[in-house]
Protein backbone atom coordinates (compact mmCIF):
# COMPACT_ATOMS: atom_id res chain seq x y z
CA UNK A 1 0.00 0.00 0.00
CA UNK A 2 1.46 3.29 -1.28
CA UNK A 3 1.70 5.64 1.91
CA UNK A 4 3.09 8.66 0.55
CA UNK A 5 0.56 12.08 1.53
CA UNK A 6 -0.15 13.49 -1.74
CA UNK A 7 -0.52 17.34 -1.17
CA UNK A 8 -1.69 19.90 -3.41
CA UNK A 9 1.18 21.80 -5.60
CA UNK A 10 3.90 19.12 -4.71
CA UNK A 11 6.19 17.74 -6.81
CA UNK A 12 6.24 13.67 -6.88
CA UNK A 13 8.52 10.68 -8.73
CA UNK A 14 5.65 8.72 -10.15
CA UNK A 15 6.10 5.34 -11.62
CA UNK A 16 5.65 2.08 -11.70
CA UNK A 17 6.13 -1.96 -13.81
CA UNK A 18 4.96 -4.60 -15.14
CA UNK A 19 3.59 -7.28 -12.95
CA UNK A 20 6.21 -9.53 -12.49
CA UNK A 21 8.60 -7.58 -14.25
CA UNK A 22 6.51 -8.33 -17.41
CA UNK A 23 6.96 -6.07 -20.65
CA UNK A 24 4.53 -3.66 -20.96
CA UNK A 25 4.89 -2.09 -24.43
CA UNK A 26 5.61 -5.14 -26.74
CA UNK A 27 4.77 -3.35 -30.35
CA UNK A 28 5.00 0.58 -31.18
CA UNK A 29 1.20 0.39 -31.30
CA UNK A 30 1.72 -0.08 -27.23
CA UNK A 31 4.32 2.71 -26.72
CA UNK A 32 1.92 5.08 -28.20
CA UNK A 33 -0.83 3.96 -26.89
CA UNK A 34 0.75 5.34 -23.36
CA UNK A 35 2.46 8.04 -24.56
CA UNK A 36 -1.30 9.38 -25.81
CA UNK A 37 -2.62 8.64 -22.16
CA UNK A 38 0.02 10.19 -20.01
CA UNK A 39 -0.32 13.55 -22.28
CA UNK A 40 -3.54 13.79 -22.57
CA UNK A 41 -5.84 12.69 -19.36
CA UNK A 42 -4.39 15.31 -17.24
CA UNK A 43 -7.60 16.77 -17.09
CA UNK A 44 -10.97 14.38 -16.91
CA UNK A 45 -12.06 15.21 -20.67
CA UNK A 46 -12.40 12.01 -22.13
CA UNK A 47 -11.76 10.74 -25.71
CA UNK A 48 -14.15 8.38 -27.79
CA UNK A 49 -11.59 6.54 -29.82
CA UNK A 50 -8.27 6.89 -29.13
CA UNK A 51 -7.35 3.84 -31.50
CA UNK A 52 -7.77 6.59 -34.13
CA UNK A 53 -5.46 8.75 -32.22
CA UNK A 54 -2.32 5.47 -32.23
CA UNK A 55 -3.08 5.54 -35.77
CA UNK A 56 -2.29 9.43 -36.58
CA UNK A 57 0.41 9.08 -34.51
CA UNK A 58 2.04 5.88 -36.17
CA UNK A 59 1.38 7.25 -40.23
CA UNK A 60 2.35 11.07 -39.31
CA UNK A 61 4.52 11.20 -35.68
CA UNK A 62 1.50 13.31 -34.57
CA UNK A 63 -1.94 13.10 -32.16
CA UNK A 64 -4.61 14.12 -33.88
CA UNK A 65 -5.58 16.82 -31.43
CA UNK A 66 -6.94 20.40 -32.50
CA UNK A 67 -5.57 23.36 -30.58
CA UNK A 68 -8.56 24.09 -29.05
CA UNK A 69 -8.63 20.13 -27.26
CA UNK A 70 -5.25 21.45 -26.03
CA UNK A 71 -6.43 24.27 -24.40
CA UNK A 72 -9.07 22.60 -23.04
CA UNK A 73 -7.37 20.25 -21.20
CA UNK A 74 -4.79 22.98 -19.76
CA UNK A 75 -7.67 24.61 -18.40
CA UNK A 76 -9.14 22.18 -16.77
CA UNK A 77 -5.83 19.92 -15.56
CA UNK A 78 -5.49 18.60 -12.04
CA UNK A 79 -1.78 17.52 -12.73
CA UNK A 80 0.82 19.11 -14.69
CA UNK A 81 3.45 16.43 -16.26
CA UNK A 82 6.85 18.07 -15.81
CA UNK A 83 9.14 15.07 -17.75
CA UNK A 84 8.87 11.26 -18.00
CA UNK A 85 10.35 8.17 -19.70
CA UNK A 86 8.88 4.73 -21.14
CA UNK A 87 10.71 1.98 -20.89
CA UNK A 88 9.76 -1.53 -22.03
CA UNK A 89 8.86 -2.85 -18.22
CA UNK A 90 8.16 0.23 -16.59
CA UNK A 91 8.04 4.24 -16.86
CA UNK A 92 8.79 6.84 -14.73
CA UNK A 93 7.17 10.77 -14.59
CA UNK A 94 7.36 13.71 -12.49
CA UNK A 95 4.46 15.24 -11.77
CA UNK A 96 2.89 18.07 -9.78
CA UNK A 97 -0.70 17.96 -8.40
CA UNK A 98 -2.51 21.45 -8.96
CA UNK A 99 -6.02 19.89 -7.99
CA UNK A 100 -6.55 17.89 -4.86
CA UNK A 101 -6.81 14.34 -5.69
CA UNK A 102 -5.40 15.08 -9.25
CA UNK A 103 -2.24 12.62 -9.07
CA UNK A 104 -4.90 9.53 -8.24
CA UNK A 105 -7.37 10.30 -10.91
CA UNK A 106 -4.80 10.79 -13.12
CA UNK A 107 -2.77 7.65 -12.93
CA UNK A 108 -6.11 5.54 -12.27
CA UNK A 109 -7.40 6.53 -15.63
CA UNK A 110 -3.77 6.14 -17.53
CA UNK A 111 -2.99 2.75 -15.60
CA UNK A 112 -6.62 1.57 -16.04
CA UNK A 113 -7.24 2.56 -19.22
CA UNK A 114 -4.16 1.22 -20.74
CA UNK A 115 -4.68 -2.50 -18.49
CA UNK A 116 -7.96 -2.40 -20.23
CA UNK A 117 -6.54 -2.05 -23.24
CA UNK A 118 -3.78 -4.25 -22.80
CA UNK A 119 -5.51 -7.24 -22.19
CA UNK A 120 -8.37 -7.04 -24.82
CA UNK A 121 -5.52 -6.94 -27.39
CA UNK A 122 -3.21 -9.98 -26.02
CA UNK A 123 -6.46 -11.79 -24.60
CA UNK A 124 -5.20 -11.51 -21.30
CA UNK A 125 -6.69 -11.03 -17.88
CA UNK A 126 -5.49 -9.70 -14.75
CA UNK A 127 -2.85 -7.07 -13.21
CA UNK A 128 -0.70 -5.77 -16.55
CA UNK A 129 0.96 -3.14 -13.40
CA UNK A 130 2.82 -4.44 -10.58
CA UNK A 131 0.19 -3.16 -7.82
CA UNK A 132 -0.63 0.52 -7.26
CA UNK A 133 1.59 3.09 -9.16
CA UNK A 134 4.10 3.93 -6.38
CA UNK A 135 4.44 8.10 -5.48
CA UNK A 136 7.96 10.26 -3.86
CA UNK A 137 7.53 13.02 -3.19
CA UNK A 138 10.89 15.65 -4.13
CA UNK A 139 11.52 18.12 -1.35
CA UNK A 140 14.15 20.22 -2.52
CA UNK A 141 14.78 21.58 -6.14
CA UNK A 142 17.96 19.78 -6.64
CA UNK A 143 16.03 16.78 -6.15
CA UNK A 144 13.84 18.16 -8.89
CA UNK A 145 16.82 18.65 -11.27
CA UNK A 146 18.09 15.60 -10.97
CA UNK A 147 15.40 13.68 -10.64
CA UNK A 148 14.90 15.13 -14.79
CA UNK A 149 18.18 14.08 -15.53
CA UNK A 150 17.34 10.31 -13.83
CA UNK A 151 14.44 10.38 -15.67
CA UNK A 152 16.06 11.30 -19.42
CA UNK A 153 18.98 9.22 -18.72
CA UNK A 154 17.48 5.88 -18.51
CA UNK A 155 16.98 4.60 -22.08
CA UNK A 156 20.99 3.89 -21.34
CA UNK A 157 19.80 0.75 -19.96
CA UNK A 158 18.64 0.06 -23.92
CA UNK A 159 21.91 -1.07 -25.80
CA UNK A 160 20.68 0.50 -28.84
CA UNK A 161 20.06 3.95 -27.46
CA UNK A 162 22.95 4.27 -24.99
CA UNK A 163 24.81 7.82 -26.16
CA UNK A 164 21.21 8.37 -28.13
CA UNK A 165 19.16 8.67 -25.25
CA UNK A 166 18.27 12.78 -26.22
CA UNK A 167 16.61 11.05 -29.49
CA UNK A 168 14.45 8.13 -27.87
CA UNK A 169 10.94 8.67 -28.93
CA UNK A 170 9.09 7.54 -25.75
CA UNK A 171 10.63 10.56 -23.33
CA UNK A 172 10.66 14.01 -22.88
CA UNK A 173 14.27 14.60 -23.44
CA UNK A 174 13.80 15.36 -26.86
CA UNK A 175 11.31 18.18 -26.44
CA UNK A 176 13.85 19.53 -23.29
CA UNK A 177 16.93 19.74 -26.18
CA UNK A 178 14.78 19.85 -29.38
CA UNK A 179 11.17 21.32 -30.28
CA UNK A 180 8.73 20.31 -27.62
CA UNK A 181 6.32 17.89 -29.51
CA UNK A 182 3.53 18.43 -26.81
CA UNK A 183 3.17 22.30 -26.34
CA UNK A 184 1.55 23.42 -22.77
CA UNK A 185 0.95 19.83 -22.13
CA UNK A 186 4.48 19.46 -20.87
CA UNK A 187 5.39 21.82 -18.60
CA UNK A 188 9.19 21.62 -18.32
CA UNK A 189 9.36 25.36 -17.27
CA UNK A 190 10.23 24.65 -13.40
CA UNK A 191 13.29 22.74 -15.01
CA UNK A 192 14.29 24.80 -18.37
CA UNK A 193 13.88 28.65 -16.37
CA UNK A 194 17.20 26.76 -14.41
CA UNK A 195 19.04 25.16 -17.01
CA UNK A 196 17.85 26.34 -20.41
CA UNK A 197 16.55 24.46 -23.15
CA UNK A 198 18.85 22.62 -26.05
CA UNK A 199 22.62 22.34 -25.60
CA UNK A 200 23.19 23.17 -22.08
CA UNK A 201 20.45 20.85 -20.45
CA UNK A 202 21.62 18.14 -22.78
CA UNK A 203 25.04 18.40 -21.34
CA UNK A 204 23.29 18.93 -17.93
CA UNK A 205 21.98 15.65 -18.05
CA UNK A 206 25.03 13.85 -19.78
CA UNK A 207 27.35 15.27 -16.87
CA UNK A 208 25.06 14.05 -14.06
CA UNK A 209 26.32 10.40 -13.64
CA UNK A 210 24.88 8.05 -10.78
CA UNK A 211 26.39 8.82 -8.28
CA UNK A 212 26.10 12.87 -8.97
CA UNK A 213 22.40 12.15 -9.19
CA UNK A 214 22.38 9.87 -5.86
CA UNK A 215 23.88 12.40 -3.73
CA UNK A 216 21.15 14.68 -4.01
CA UNK A 217 18.72 12.35 -2.89
CA UNK A 218 17.92 10.36 0.40
CA UNK A 219 18.65 6.63 0.87
CA UNK A 220 14.80 5.75 0.97
CA UNK A 221 14.52 7.76 -2.85
CA UNK A 222 18.11 6.15 -3.69
CA UNK A 223 16.53 2.91 -3.57
CA UNK A 224 13.63 3.70 -5.11
CA UNK A 225 15.40 4.94 -8.28
CA UNK A 226 17.74 1.79 -8.23
CA UNK A 227 14.44 -0.67 -7.80
CA UNK A 228 12.17 1.83 -10.08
Amino acid sequence: MRTTRIALGEYYHIFDRGNNKQQIFTDKRDWIRFLFLIIHLQSPITFQNIGRQVSSFVKNRAFNISQEEIKEIVENRSVELINFSLMPNHFHTTIQETKEGGISAYMQRVLCGYTKYFNTRYEKSGHVFQGPFKAVHITTNEQLLYLSAYIHRNPKELSQWKNKEHLFPWSSYRDYTEENRWGGLLKYEVITKQIPRGKEYKKFVEGSGAKEIEDHFDNDLIKVLRLG
